[in-house]
């Protein structure tokens, strides 16, 4: 469904559809190429580290919670990127077995003073792991068609 900027209201709060389970082979994956750190990429390693066990790097968990809301939440034809993240935290540590699902928030909204065909929409989006626990938060502002340009 197509959300356009007038569709989006302060205080709503939108669960997309959708899942993202974390397996070990992922994880090793996704850190050898970009967070190549001991505890992302070797159990041992992992037990004998503040995690406890092997954990998904932050980025990992940032690029699935993405996944889920560019396929549940953002649509090609109202979404026009965004211009940046304010704060992103790391809440709690993500194992192979975690399944996340995300929750995104309306903060703030405003038209464009320079693009008329654009607004702007300040969210949060949250992940929870499998037991409901908040896993990574950050807040973002997004850039929004409007279905009436000007009015």
């Amino acid at each position: 469904m197509a959300r356009y900027f007038e569709d989006l209201e302060v205080g709503d709060v939108y669960e997309p559809d959708g899942r993202y389970e974390f397996d070990a082979a992922d994880i090793k994956e996704f850190a050898e190429q970009y967070d190549p750190q001991p505890f992302h990429l070797d159990e041992a390693a992992a037990e004998e580290s503040i995690f406890g066990s092997l954990a998904a790097s932050g980025w990992h968990t940032a690029s699935a919670c993405m996944r889920l809301l560019v396929d549940g939440f953002l649509d090609p034809e109202t979404s026009m990127g965004a211009s940046g993240v304010e704060e992103l935290r790391w809440l709690e540590p993500v194992h192979p077995g975690d399944t996340l699902r995300v929750e995104v928030e309306v903060l703030d909204k405003r038209p464009s003073e320079s693009r008329p065909e654009m607004g702007h929409v300040r969210m949060t989006l949250t992940g929870y792991n499998q037991d409901e626990d908040p896993v990574i938060e950050w807040t973002s502002t997004g850039m929004y068609r409007r279905r009436n340009p000007g009015g």
